[in-house]
């Protein structure tokens, strides 16, 4: 499989051979369970206070009363997990390990079928991505665009080869989050737009905007190149990216 590598200026340049990665059977099941195992390993672990609902006076007043035996404070039941302010009675524990393991083969193969995702234009647009119709994916770039610094620079470069549309999607689409996440640190939510890999050092001029992600071909993974599990994300592959891309 071949891909013409892009300028720019959006002009056309040599043809590069694709890694044996790009053409990896569409498995969305190796993906989905990818990427809800990264999701569960990134989770805070939480529990309950040990004394919760168990700070109180209250004591049983035994047998012989005509009575319920529940620990009782100034005639009301306390401490019990079926009275008001009382105990749990399976509380979440700290120490549970709410992590999920993948095997090895099973998470390469998510990641390179994630990867082929990329190389269908249908796939890509059904996800929802805005680029120009004549654009051939995969989106392979001369290694000039590593050596951007600036964002304005980076937004010229999107506009020259189809895919600031998808920017401006994103831009447009953010929205503030609904929930209590607003009150911890994710007050807005923001659709994903362009994947920008790269060689060695991530991209700095396109980290900025809206919904770009960047990353290196060393260490993309299924949840950058699939998103809430659903592959086929429009991704800018730098020509040395794609030559590390074989040894995934």
């Amino acid at each position: 499989m071949q891909a013409t590598i892009r300028n720019l200026d959006g002009s056309n340049g040599d043809e590069i051979e694709l890694p044996a990665a790009f053409e990896t059977p569409f498995r969305p099941d190796l993906i989905k369970g990818a990427v809800h195992a990264a999701q569960a390993n990134r989770k805070q672990d939480y529990g309950a206070d040990e004394f919760a609902g168990l700070r109180t006076p209250a004591e049983s007043m035994g047998s012989g009363r005509g009575m319920a035996h529940v620990p009782q404070e100034n005639g009301r039941a306390r401490r019990v997990p079926q009275a008001v302010g009382g105990r749990k009675a399976h509380p979440p524990k700290a120490e549970k390990d709410r992590g999920q393991k993948v095997n090895d083969k099973e998470r390469k193969l998510a990641t390179r079928s994630a990867i082929a995702a990329t190389t269908d234009a249908e796939r890509v647009a059904e996800r929802g991505h805005a680029f120009d119709d004549d654009l051939e994916l995969p989106l392979v770039v001369s290694d000039e665009f590593e050596e951007l610094q600036r964002t304005k620079e980076a937004v010229e470069a999107f506009e020259e080869l189809g895919i600031h549309a998808d920017v401006e999607r994103a831009d447009e689409g953010r929205r503030v989050r609904a929930g209590q996440g607003k009150a911890r640190g994710r007050k807005y939510d923001e659709p994903k737009s362009v994947l920008v890999v790269t060689s060695e050092e991530p991209s700095r001029a396109a980290r900025n905007l809206a919904g770009v992600d960047v990353a290196t071909a060393e260490d993309v993974n299924t949840e950058d190149l699939a998103p809430g599990t659903h592959a086929g994300r429009l991704t800018l592959w730098t020509e040395s990216a794609v030559e590390e891309v074989a040894d995934r």
